[in-house]
This record gives C-alpha cells, sequence and structure tokens, in this order.
C-alpha cells in the first residue's frame, strides 16, 4: 500500500532525472503550488463525500451496499498484513519483469476500476435520468448447495440505470488501459477512495486509534528506514494513489513530471473522520463538530506534509503527521467538552451480524407462529 506523499520528479538532483538519464528542468513555484492544491483538494473530496454516504451506508437495509466493520483485532493486524505485502510486491518487482506485472495489475485494477467507478456515479447520474427513463430493476444471485443448506454467496441488485454507469465508466477503464493517462488514473484513485471510505467502518474510536497507530509505525519505518514503499510506488503501475504534473502549465495534459499522495493517506484517516461524523450524529445535538474539527485536523496534517516535504526535497510519510493530527484535534475538543467518555464508549454494531440477527429473530418467529397454528388446527 502506498502510503507516501512523494514528488519523485522535482528536478533536484536528490529526486534524480528523467529515464534517459539527464536532469529535468525545475519546477516552477506556480506548477509546485498548482500540483500540491490539486493533490489537497482531490484528496478532500472523497473524504467529505465519503463519509457523508457512510451516513446512509450505515442505514441501508441492502445487502450489497453493506458496510464492513473492522475490529480491533482487525485493526491490530492490518500493518503487519500491509507490510508483508509491500514487502511482497518490492520483492516480485526486483525479481520479475516489472512489465508482466505491471500488465496482470492494470487488469486487475481495471475491473475494480470499473466498479468502483460505476458505485461512486450512480448517486450522481441519478439526478440526469428523466422521468421517462425505463429502469427495470435486476438481481444478480449465486447460491450454493439446494433446500435448506442453500447460501447466498452474491445477491447483487441494481436497475437500468446502474447499467449506463458502468457503460460509462468502462469507457474510462479503457482510456486508463490503453493509455495510462493521469486523469484516468485519478478518476480510479477517487473511487477507490470514496468507496473505501463509505463502506469501510470502524467499529468504535478505540480501534481506529490502534489502526492509525500501527500504520503510523508502518509509514514512518517503510518510508524512512528502507526506500521499499518509494520503490513500489513509482514501479507500481495502477491508480493505488493520486498523481498530478508539476509541468501542467507548460506541457498542459501531456505533462508528465508528477507529485504522488498514495490512497492509504486517503482512505485510513477518512474512515477515522467519517466515524466521527456517525458519532456526531449519534450525540443528536445537530452539530458536527468532531466531524469539521477532524477535517480540519486533516487539512492541517497534509499541508504540513507538504512543506516538510518541500523543504527537505525527500518523500515523507504523510501518516506521520496526518495521524497526531486527526486523532489529537477530537480528542481535545472532547476533553474541552467533557465528553471522551461518550466518544470512546460510542460503537457501532456491525450491521451484517445485525442483519443476519433480524433475520434470525424473523424465521424464529414465523417458526413459532407456525407451531402455534398446527397446534390450533389439532
Amino acid at each position: 500500500m502506498d502510503s507516501a506523499l512523494s514528488d519523485p520528479h522535482n528536478g533536484s538532483a536528490e529526486a534524480g532525472g528523467a529515464a534517459n538519464g539527464t536532469t529535468r528542468p525545475p519546477s516552477t513555484p506556480e506548477g509546485i503550488a498548482l500540483a500540491y492544491g490539486s493533490l489537497l483538494l482531490m484528496a478532500l473530496l472523497p473524504i467529505f463525500f465519503g463519509a457523508l454516504r457512510s451516513v446512509r451506508c450505515a442505514r441501508g437495509k441492502n445487502a450489497s451496499d453493506m458496510p464492513e466493520t473492522i475490529t480491533s483485532r482487525d485493526a491490530a493486524r492490518f500493518p503487519i498484513i500491509a507490510s508483508c505485502t509491500l514487502l511482497g510486491l518490492y520483492l516480485f518487482f526486483k525479481i520479475f519483469s516489472q512489465e508482466y506485472i505491471n500488465l496482470l495489475l492494470s487488469m486487475y485494477f481495471f475491473v475494480l476500476g470499473i466498479l468502483a467507478l460505476s458505485h461512486t456515479i450512480s448517486p450522481f447520474m441519478n439526478k440526469f435520468f428523466p422521468a421517462s427513463f425505463p429502469n427495470r430493476q435486476y438481481q444478480l444471485l449465486f447460491t450454493q448447495g439446494s433446500g435448506e443448506n442453500k447460501e447466498e454467496i452474491i445477491n447483487y441488485e441494481f436497475d437500468a440505470k446502474d447499467l449506463v454507469c458502468l457503460g460509462l465508466s468502462s469507457i474510462v477503464g479503457v482510456w486508463y488501459l490503453l493509455r495510462k493517462h493521469w486523469i484516468a488514473n485519478n478518476l480510479f484513485g477517487l473511487a477507490f477512495s470514496l468507496n473505501g471510505v463509505e463502506l469501510l467502518h470502524l467499529n468504535n474510536v478505540s480501534t481506529g486509534c490502534i489502526l492509525l497507530g500501527g500504520l503510523f509505525i508502518y509509514d514512518v519505518f517503510w518510508v524512512f528506514g528502507t526506500n521499499v514503499m518509494v520503490t513500489v510506488a513509482k514501479s507500481f503501475e495502477a491508480p493505488i494513489k493520486l498523481v498530478f504534473p508539476q509541468d501542467l502549465l507548460e506541457k498542459g495534459l501531456e505533462a508528465d513530471n508528477f507529485a504522488m499522495l498514495g490512497l492509504g493517506d486517503i482512505v485510513i484517516p477518512g474512515i477515522f473522520i467519517a466515524l466521527l461524523l456517525r458519532f456526531d450524529i449519534s450525540l443528536k445535538k445537530n452539530t458536527h463538530t468532531y466531524f469539521y474539527t477532524s477535517f480540519a485536523a486533516y487539512i492541517f496534517g497534509l499541508g504540513l506534509t507538504i512543506f516538510i516535504m518541500h523543504i527537505f526535497k525527500h518523500a515523507q510519510p504523510a501518516l506521520l503527521y496526518l495521524v497526531p493530527a486527526c486523532i489529537g484535534f477530537p480528542v481535545l475538543v472532547a476533553l474541552a467538552k467533557g465528553e471522551v467518555t461518550e466518544m470512546f464508549s460510542y460503537e457501532e454494531s456491525n450491521p451484517k451480524d445485525a442483519a443476519a440477527v433480524t433475520e434470525g429473530s424473523k424465521e424464529g418467529t414465523e417458526a413459532s407462529a407456525s407451531k402455534g397454528l398446527e397446534k390450533k388446527e389439532k
């Protein structure tokens, strides 16, 4: 997982030169400001809208849109799994041909990107369909077994509007697959980030602190302790990072001198910020104090990352600055308001488990009613 903010081609000796061995011309101050300002804006959009959509997702009843809840055990294991994955990718790039690996990854993310982008734009596209649009309903159902032992593996409901969104997303997917253009990369990256913030839910604030704390150590180690993360980020041709050219003003859309931001620096703080929004709503005070505080903390932390990176001309582990800000600011607000106990006692149940309990209760009620009816008939 790429989780470092980097400036791989800023024209400095530390950053390296072009592919042919010549040094790139230094980026202009205007180009640098535009690139990092754009990265900051692109990072904020999926966090803000993903957090809002996570509230609706938590209340939803559609099985295909149910969030995946991260427990404290999952949070504790995540940095270890991420480290093994990152090191595995690094070794793969060192041992095998980078061209073939990226070809396989491109096909994999081509499919995932289309699905993620389709899910992202669907609510926005619904506003543009006329009332007369023939919106037929469909259901994709895969089951295993038969009779009483039948189990659902996939149960996905969609309509004709979703198919239109899937078609539009496929156009972007083909564009990305053929050209690897940075705009197509960013469209997929934004979709992945928004879906991650929307569908990955922390069950409580303590779990969020464990996850962010573990990835704080992970990020610092793999960026400052080794060259593994930066090497993978530069070699990995997949939409796992947002990029923006620093030479856009000079070369237009064909610019190729990119600054980049890993999606991990968006999704990981984003799911914590989304949790605080749901906590705000649970307080029923019609205020979003903790959400706006953590959102402002994210802006501060990412801005500080960009500033430090620009000063030292070296890739920075963004979570080094984002984690203390995103946890510290809301906790200070909770201390000031005397709501620390409420914050850390707030708990979210797994909607899948709740759905299973509800379904079990429903079946139990139906069975009891059936037995009662049989007795009555006897």
